[in-house]
């Protein structure tokens, strides 16, 4: 693989006594190794064995998230009076619900 711009966690993992790592483009792949060093090289190759593989058999390879574009725009659909008491708080506030809702979603 020339670029690894994939997203990796590595966590200890207390049910297995290892260190688990873990790959958010991939979910069903994990690495299980005795140290975060080793894990984080495992998780890497097994990622990149797949792609290897995906690119091989001509099938389509998730885009690295940190390559996405975001528009900075998504759509909440929430209980009508839920929308109706953040627009009052919004108000009382002086700023507008899109404003609201971003310090909101901040927290």
């Amino acid at each position: 693989m020339i670029r690894d711009h994939y997203t990796y966690r590595v966590t200890w993992s207390q049910e297995d006594g290892e260190y688990l790592g873990l790959c958010l483009e991939f979910p069903s792949l994990s690495w299980l190794a005795p140290t975060p060093e080793k894990t984080l090289s495992g998780i890497r190759k097994a990622v990149s064995e797949v792609v290897a593989d995906l690119q091989a058999n001509h099938e389509p390879v998730p885009q690295p998230l940190a390559e996405k574009h975001y528009s900075g725009e998504f759509r909440v659909r929430i209980p009508p009076l839920l929308h109706r008491s953040l627009a009052v708080e919004a108000a009382e506030q002086g700023v507008s619900l899109n404003r609201l809702a971003s310090t909101k979603l901040a927290l």
